[in-house]
C-alpha cells in the first residue's frame, strides 16, 4: 500500500472516530433498582445526569436501603452507558484498544 493511500485510509479513520465520539456524547444510558423505584440518567462520557426517586421509596427508618437503591441504579447507567459507548466506538475501531 503507498503511503498517499495510507494517509487517506487514517484520515478518513479518524473522521469516522470523530463522528462516533461525538455520537458517544450525546447519548444516554438509564439504570434503576427497586422495581423501578429509583433511576439514574447517565451521559456516554459518563457523567451523572439525573437521579429519580419515587415517594415510595423513601422510608425515613431506612435510610440505608435508599443509599443502596441510589448506587445499584447510578451503577446501572454507568455501565450500560460504558457499554453502548464502547459497541459505538468498537464498531469504528474494529475492537482497537485506542485511548480516546
Amino acid at each position: 500500500m503507498d503511503m498517499k493511500k495510507m494517509m487517506k485510509e487514517a484520515r478518513k479513520m479518524q473522521a469516522e472516530l470523530n463522528r462516533a465520539q461525538e455520537e458517544v456524547s450525546e447519548l444516554t444510558a438509564e439504570g434503576s433498582s427497586g422495581g423501578g423505584v429509583v433511576k439514574a440518567t447517565a451521559s456516554g462520557a459518563g457523567v451523572l445526569l439525573s437521579i429519580t426517586i419515587a415517594p415510595e421509596a423513601i422510608d425515613p427508618d431506612d435510610i440505608p436501603m435508599l443509599q443502596d437503591l441510589v448506587l445499584i441504579a447510578v451503577n446501572d447507567a454507568l455501565g450500560a452507558a460504558s457499554e453502548e459507548a464502547s459497541a459505538r466506538l468498537g464498531a469504528v475501531t474494529g475492537g482497537m484498544n485506542l485511548p480516546f
